[in-house]
């Protein structure tokens, strides 16, 4: 009888009740199955039943070579494998075995005793017979337990792939909030974009990128736990017809202008060693500030332009503008300044962008921010 076989049989008996105790796997399913994978079943040396491990015994130990357990499998009543890994990791460690098996006939639960963390975290399959396609089942039992994978290390191998594969999707798995919080914190320029985009898909109207970049900072405190579950005010409110709840949340929770400071106590502007500039927004600070610039210092643009890194996509100056959006000529037709002849200045930002524009501004010049230069946006 192939595997294959032995397990379409396991699948067809088991609804039945048929694998009653311990025994009845170890008999019905597990040495049939072993035998299956081309181990010498009769051979003691090899598959030892009842391997005693200082005092305590493992129901199979599978050896190679001879008498040198490689794996150790557990067998469990079923549906009373609950607490059976505990056991199998302390049968595993004292002989720090490769490769540990725990089954109640229908659940095969394949561990990485040498791997990190909690016994689940060890665990690099779970397989269900009733629940996996059948080829699924054959093709694992095969990959972790045959008499060939093991003999050859193979199995041993399969099982270390698996369990780092395993490894990097939780942690990736765990990290994808602790970075979109990140990018909600640092009001990442492609997310102001992409979110400005869909803005205007959904009303037909782009938001400025202050407004924006305020939504972003109160999603981040909406996230922290000791922040309310929602916004009262937006929740009270009732979007109109032509705007999604998204979109209508998005312009109630935002009602400053961008003319507004949000530095308390300053009108905006800026002063360079004393010397004091008004503006009326975020945006003609900006523009006005590297004017200035440019004005002191003939060679300030063609430096700042020439630093290695500007924005994740962007380029905050260029000699021309198309390069201060690639692939946005929109943005670049909307959303651009010319400081001085052949060089442009891209303006779709808001004011946390603004401020790290500008202390880069300060390095290429020479100067130190809150000491030579103040900005107030």
């Amino acid at each position: 009888m192939s595997l294959r076989d032995s397990i379409v049989r396991v699948r067809q008996a088991m609804p039945g009740g048929q694998y009653v105790n311990e025994a009845a796997v170890s008999t019905g399913v597990v040495l049939p199955f072993l035998q299956d994978l081309g181990w010498p079943v009769f051979d003691p040396t090899i598959v030892a039943p009842e391997y005693t491990v200082e005092g305590r015994r493992v129901d199979f130990a599978l050896c190679h070579p001879r008498s040198k357990p490689a794996v150790f499998i557990e067998v469990k009543q079923p549906g009373k494998s609950e607490g059976g890994d505990r056991q199998l990791f302390e049968y595993s460690f004292h002989l720090g075995i490769p490769l540990a098996v725990l089954t109640d006939g229908r659940e095969w639960h394949f561990y990485l005793p040498a791997g990190q963390g909690a016994y689940q975290e060890r665990r690099v399959y779970k397989l269900d017979l009733i629940d996996r396609d059948i080829s699924e089942s054959e093709a694992r039992l095969a990959r972790y337990l045959s008499y060939k994978a093991v003999q050859s290390g193979a199995a041993h191998k399969a099982a270390q792939d698996d369990y780092a594969s395993l490894r990097k999707d939780r942690e990736i798995a765990s990290t994808v909030p602790l970075a979109w919080r990140k990018l909600l914190e640092e009001k990442d320029e492609l997310l102001v974009d992409l979110l400005s985009d869909q803005v205007e898909s959904l009303c037909g109207y782009k938001p400025d990128p202050d407004l924006v970049t305020r939504f972003l900072a109160q999603e981040v405190g909406r996230q922290s736990p000791a922040a309310p579950a929602g916004n009262a005010a937006a929740s009270k409110s009732q979007p109109s017809r032509d705007r999604s709840p998204r979109v209508q949340a998005i312009t109630d929770s935002v009602s400053l202008p961008v003319s507004v400071p949000t530095t308390t106590g300053h009108t905006l502007g800026f002063s360079i060693q004393g010397k004091d500039t008004s503006t009326r927004s975020a945006r003609e600070t900006l523009i006005r500030f590297f004017e200035a610039m440019a004005h002191q210092d003939p060679t300030f643009l063609t430096r700042f332009a020439a630093l290695p890194r500007h924005g994740r996509s962007r380029r905050f100056l260029a000699a021309n503008k198309r390069d201060l959006y690639p692939g946005r000529e929109d943005l670049a037709a909307e959303f651009s300044h010319e400081i001085a002849p052949g060089w442009w200045l891209g303006t779709n930002y808001g004011a946390v962008q603004i401020q790290k524009i500008i202390a880069m501004a300060c390095e290429v010049a020479g100067l130190q921010l809150d000491r030579d230069v103040q900005v107030h946006v």
